[in-house]
């Protein structure tokens, strides 16, 4: 045999290697999301619009909206240099603590987009670094109760 044919056959032997080193299972997400609150004294109903109204103003996508106190919304969907698509997850529960009072709870996780040999195509948690957009969700919420009243 030739030195090319040679080449080729480790060249495609180290690729097979490789790509078998790739395949995993997920990752253990525990500790991934930072959490906030705040006390607010609204009923929560009035509760339950400034938060959709805040998610509103702030343009972020609202995917799931339940009457009894959640809500899931995204920011939008952005690439660093071309690569790995990114967006931001914010899971806000509204816990009512009395009659004119509630308590708002925003998790936030940071999301890649992408596929492993064990995984489907799909949205994976990655740990969040920055909890700055919760932190001025949750003051948005808090003055529009204020002013409301």
């Amino acid at each position: 045999m030739s030195l090319a044919k040679w080449s080729v056959y480790i060249v495609v032997l180290a690729l097979c290697v490789s790509a078998l080193g790739c395949a995993r299972a997920a990752e253990d997400t525990r500790g991934f999301s930072m959490t906030e609150s705040a006390t607010v004294q609204a009923s929560f109903a009035d509760t339950w619009q400034a938060v959709k109204s805040v998610l509103r103003e702030r343009d972020l996508n609202i995917y799931t909206r339940d009457k009894r106190g959640l809500f899931i919304a995204y920011s939008d969907m952005h690439r660093v240099f071309f690569a790995v698509p990114r967006r931001v997850k914010h899971t806000i529960v509204i816990t009512p603590l009395g009659e004119r009072e509630c308590q708002v709870e925003i998790e936030t996780v940071r999301q890649v987009y992408g596929v492993t040999l064990l995984t489907l195509p799909n949205w994976h948690d990655r740990k969040v670094t920055d909890n700055q957009e919760a932190v001025d969700i949750l003051s948005d919420v808090v003055a529009k109760l204020n002013t409301a009243e």
